[in-house]
């Protein structure tokens, strides 16, 4: 599913491959992405033939950079999104997926956090980790560090996986 998503976001931004830089400034922006982040970054990475140290970077940093905003902020805009009759359906959404993971993490806590971001299924990441991080009250500063483990074990098995196996695959 992600690797479909990731080829239909390069070829829609096709022409950003032209330019100087232009395929690392597309995996860069996958990585800041929700849902697809470092695992789509890293997939785009592999399928236009980047340097992996490179891309590994890249995707790093734009998986990283909104994490300490979400866990900031994302308690404030949620509570203006339920008022508004505009976000409401999104920040009901939202708190529907947070309904759905909270247990996972509210049992076992930092570690919980960590395992969730870092093993990169559909609905994990750090994205989902820092909303339900932030939902939970968590201490923000345990939570940037479960989130950071999480994003260097999620980067380690996507690493392998997307310059591993789908360059066997993909040739």
């Amino acid at each position: 599913m992600v690797e479909s998503i990731v080829q239909s976001i390069l070829n829609l931004f096709s022409g950003l491959l032209n330019i100087p830089f232009g395929k690392e400034l597309l995996v860069f922006c996958i990585s800041l992405m929700p849902i697809l982040e470092l695992r789509g970054g890293l997939i785009a990475a592999a399928l236009l033939d980047l340097n992996p140290v490179t891309s590994y970077i890249i995707s790093m940093i734009g998986n990283l950079i909104p994490v300490p905003f979400i866990l900031w902020f994302i308690n404030s805009i949620l509570a203006w999104m339920r008022k508004s009759k505009h976000f409401f359906k999104v920040a009901n959404w939202l708190d529907q997926k947070v309904e759905k993971h909270k247990s996972q993490i509210e049992k076992y806590g930092f570690w919980g956090l960590v395992l969730f971001v870092g093993v990169p299924l559909p609905g994990t990441g750090a994205w989902t980790g820092c909303l339900i991080a932030s939902v939970l009250d968590m201490d923000r500063k345990k939570a940037f560090l479960a989130t950071l483990l999480g994003v260097l074990m999620a980067s380690v098995i996507m690493m392998l996986l997307s310059f591993g196996l789908l360059k066997t695959v993909v040739g």
